[in-house]
């Protein structure tokens, strides 16, 4: 189930849970909403070649029942549908990000690479404290869960708000409580799309800065130089050589003496080449230890936000859904097993036989052909095998179908035989189909031809009508064609 279905269920499990008065959705809503939802979820389970699931299930039916109420109160449409207020961040944020991480270093003189440049060496230290911080966060538990990515990105997150005047009471109490519980349900997703945003913002200022270096490296000369009160030329070269190593190592960068260090202290060095060496190794170094980083974390969190709204961890054991469930019915496939008697079913008519079921019994239904019995003998006879001795309770089995040839004549001590036994021996639901595609065949479909097919058609009504059993005329060489393939009880059963 992705994050879209499960909102919608969750939402139309608010709104029917507030609505205890039936005032926003009758009985006959939601009926209607379960029956149509059964019958989309089996078309739809039958196009992907699946099964039915309950998941499917009840997604339509929030779906079905959403769009009523969006009919009835279009004020409900802008609360059915999902917040963008949370997307837009995340795309606008990365952006500005950039923008700022272009202009931080222009705080200092433009014309001069600082050895000691606060913007840069704090994009650096703030970044590798959040690399410590994260590495705590794996290990420690948390204390309270779904509280990342504070209480703005939660807002943004949260379902957007319509005033309650605009909606039924019960209707704008449910909105709130489904405020409430999409917001705790949807935490780890949110975490995962906070996340993805913050690294990306950092690598993106940091990719600012480094754009802003070498643009204005282009257009004017660097001087090089440092300034400090507490720190002498060895300690800055000690800690600039710290630094910078994983640059240096990876890149090849040239180093820096104590002296080149010194020299530098207090003065400003016309050379553009020392200038651009400082530009290099603060760019290397933001790439290496803030953007490649600050990517790599974003890809993880893109990851999960995608693995999360594809599966979204939604409980469906909980009473409410069950209850819906429950009503579902069976969610396997329905069987219809057909029991030929003096009957050869061919190829084509098996296949007739499948589309009669799926017409029946769903389009995931399927046919389970026994053994034909042979003409005079009864199922479960003496010339039978054990194997062939009787329908044996099977609950898997739908429907039981006893399959005659419309070419033959009903006989009460062969045909009725047939039917009494297996009746007897407790099949469950049992149906009598005879199929005219030969007698048909035989005789024409037209003029005297389709006399003699509606003759003997009312002769086997009548004789299913002797044997209480309901009868169906099939054409299983022409499924389609047959127009009356309802099954006739033996009740309403008359002969012409």
């Amino acid at each position: 189930m992705n994050e879209e279905a499960a909102r919608k269920i969750v939402l139309v499990r608010a709104i029917e849970n507030a609505d205890a008065g039936h005032q926003v959705l009758t009985d006959d809503d939601r009926l209607y909403a379960s029956r149509s939802a059964h019958e989309l979820a089996q078309w739809e389970a039958s196009d992907r070649q699946t099964t039915l699931t309950p998941a499917l299930f009840l997604q339509k039916r929030a779906e079905q029942i959403l769009r009523k109420l969006t009919e009835r109160m279009p004020a409900f449409a802008a609360v059915a549908e999902p917040g963008r207020a949370l997307r837009a961040v995340g795309l606008g944020l990365p952006l500005l990000a950039f923008l700022a991480g272009a202009v931080v270093d222009r705080i200092t003189d433009p014309h001069r690479v600082d050895l000691l440049s606060a913007p840069l060496l704090l994009i650096i230290a703030w970044n590798l404290a959040v690399y410590a911080l994260l590495v705590v966060w794996l290990v420690v538990p948390r204390s309270r869960p779904g509280g990342t990515g504070g209480g703005f990105f939660r807002r943004l997150a949260s379902p957007p708000r319509i005033k309650p005047r605009k909606l039924p009471q019960a209707l704008a109490s449910a909105l709130a409580r489904f405020s409430l519980e999409w917001t705790a349900l949807r935490a780890p997703l949110t975490e995962a799309s906070v996340g993805r945003v913050i690294h990306l913002s950092a690598a993106l200022f940091a990719a600012g800065a480094i754009t802003s270096l070498y643009v204005r490296g282009l257009l004017s000369q660097y001087q090089a130089g440092w300034e400090s009160t507490f720190l002498d030329a060895a300690q800055v070269h000690a800690a600039l050589s710290a630094l910078f190593a994983p640059a240096m190592l990876v890149f090849q960068l040239p180093g820096f003496s104590i002296d080149e260090v010194r020299a530098l202290q207090g003065a400003s060095m016309p050379s553009q080449a020392r200038g651009a060496l400082w530009v290099h190794l603060y760019a290397a170094t933001l790439l290496l230890l803030v953007i490649l980083p600050r990517l790599t974390l974003a890809l993880a969190s893109r990851w999960q936000e995608q693995r999360l709204r594809r599966d979204f961890p939604l409980d469906l054991n909980e009473p409410y859904f069950q209850r819906l469930v429950a009503t579902l019915g069976p969610v396997t496939p329905a069987v219809l097993r057909v029991l030929p008697y003096s009957f050869t079913v061919d190829e084509r008519r098996d296949a007739g036989l499948t589309a009669v079921a799926r017409e029946l019994l769903g389009e995931q239904a399927r046919v389970m052909l026994r053994p034909g019995t042979p003409y005079g003998e009864s199922y479960g006879g003496e010339g039978q095998t054990p194997s062939r001795a009787g329908p044996a309770a099977d609950t898997s089995v739908t429907q039981t179908a006893l399959l005659f040839n419309l070419s033959a004549t009903p006989e009460r001590e062969n045909h009725g035989a047939f039917i009494d036994q297996v009746l007897r021996q407790g099949a469950g639901d049992v149906a009598v189909f005879v199929d005219e595609s030969a007698y048909r065949e035989r005789v024409g479909g037209e003029g005297t031809g389709a006399a003699r097919v509606r003759e003997r058609i009312a002769l086997w009504r009548q004789f299913c009508e002797l044997h209480k059993v309901p009868v169906r005329v099939v054409n299983l060489l022409h499924p389609q064609s047959q127009p009356n393939t309802a099954p006739i009880s033996p009740a309403s059963t008359r002969a012409p």
